[in-house]
């Protein structure tokens, strides 16, 4: 049972706070590149760990990130003019490079201190594998660059990338990406004969992949690592095997997918904290072996179709019931929904904003909740007390990969599955 207050520290994650603190050690995906492809192209809102910031290509192509407002009449930069290497406020004309420096104030005498003296809050920016990084800690303490996960270091046709807005807390998103137990159940087909019971009509989403219907309450073995942990859901296989699906978090708000078939696409996530009442999920899908075709890059729509109009919210969503179709529950689906990605949000939103996990009840299938909970829980409070996270500072630990396969009983998974762990070099 988690408590109140555990759960506050948790999932707040404004300047100050200790999960907040946290996460700025971290380089943090934002942006698709994409967003702010064009050198002296409109300037892009972000909202970022509750801070509200403003995103920019200049002259150069460098990338900056700023205070939203100008620091003279707190005027929102959204309306400035993005030209000659800088980003000039329309209310009086004062201008910022990249870095945060004031290049011109035409309504103050040419020789004027504030010149010198005005500086706007900036982050430093990286773009690797698509994605546009920030990061928002102590400049001491920048790591040389982004986790080197395999979907960044693969060449653009080797991967596909999305991304869509989620109305909850970051936490509800990274837990239900780790919850190996669900996928039995949100995301089960059903063979079509209503007169059956719900249980033996279950066939897996997959059909590489029986055991996940065949077997739905999963046990699970939890193991630290350097970069977060391993996750390692055994289910029934047969009289002498088991079916092993073998998934990660990777700090602090990361999860892979275990891929069908071994040198198939692998998927991923990440929760990237908006506020405390909403974040941003990247969607990966990448295969280290070859470019991907069209039938590779989204088997059973994990990756959701968003509006068009800029704001990345799902066209299936709160307000249309996310398309439920009961006839299609109770002919064809556990649910009704069309796609994981539907599925998942549906149910992660259906919780609220926050989750009052202090009314929670909590079974053995939720082991690597407990313990993303306590890792994060246990790194916050570290922080707090001088001790730096040491996963910023090492890049590497993050080349792994997920894995399902089928190993005979008595063989450890992690020692089973070792070679497929291991990212493409």
């Amino acid at each position: 049972m988690f408590s109140a207050e555990e759960n506050e520290t948790l999932t707040r994650i404004g300047p100050g706070t200790a999960m907040g603190e946290l996460f700025r050690r971290f380089w943090i995906p934002f942006l698709l590149a994409e967003e702010v492809a064009d050198v002296d192209g409109a300037p892009v809102r972000v909202t970022l760990l509750g801070e509200k910031l403003i995103a920019f290509r200049d002259s150069n192509g460098r990338l900056g990130l700023l205070d939203r407002f100008c620091p003279h009449r707190r005027a929102e930069l959204f309306f400035g003019r993005n030209e000659h290497c800088g980003l000039r406020c329309v209310y009086h004309g004062w201008k910022f490079d990249v870095a945060g420096n004031v290049l011109e104030m035409p309504a103050e005498p040419e020789n004027t201190p504030l010149l010198r003296e005005v500086k706007i809050k900036s982050y430093p920016v990286r773009e690797q594998g698509g994605v546009i990084w920030a990061y928002m800690g102590p400049s001491d303490r920048m790591p040389a660059e982004p986790p080197l996960l395999e979907w960044v270091r693969v060449p653009a046709s080797h991967r596909h990338l999305t991304k869509r807005l989620q109305e909850t807390n970051f936490a509800q998103g990274v837990e239900g990406g780790i919850d190996s137990s669900h996928v039995s159940i949100l995301h089960s087909k059903l063979e079509p004969d209503a007169a059956r019971p719900f249980r033996e009509r279950q066939v897996s989403i997959n059909s590489r992949v029986p055991y996940l219907a065949l077997d739905s309450a999963p046990k699970f073995f939890v193991r630290d690592t350097d970069y977060g942990f391993l996750i390692g859901a055994r289910r029934k296989a047969g009289d002498d095997e088991f079916y092993w699906r073998i998934t990660q978090f990777l700090l602090p708000f990361y999860s892979m997918i275990a891929p069908s078939r071994d040198q198939g696409p692998i998927m991923g996530h990440a929760w990237v904290p908006i506020d405390d009442y909403n974040c941003w999920n990247f969607t990966f899908t990448w295969n280290s072996y070859r470019a991907l075709g069209p039938e590779d890059k989204d088997d059973n729509e994990v990756h959701m179709q968003v509006m068009d109009d800029g704001s990345y919210r799902p066209l299936l969503n709160r307000s249309n019931n996310y398309g439920l179709d009961r006839l299609e529950q109770r002919e064809r689906s556990s649910t009704g929904i069309r796609g994981i990605g539907a599925q998942d949000t549906a149910i992660q939103e259906s919780m609220g904003p926050i989750v009052p996990r202090h009314l929670e009840t909590l079974g053995t299938g939720d082991a690597a909740i407990v313990a993303f909970r306590r890792r994060l829980l246990k790194l916050a409070t570290e922080l707090r007390t001088g001790v730096s996270p040491l996963p910023p500072a090492h890049p590497e630990w993050y080349k792994v990969r997920s894995a399902g396969m089928v190993l005979r009983k008595g063989i450890d998974f992690q020692e089973g599955a070792a070679q497929r762990l291991v990212a493409a070099e």
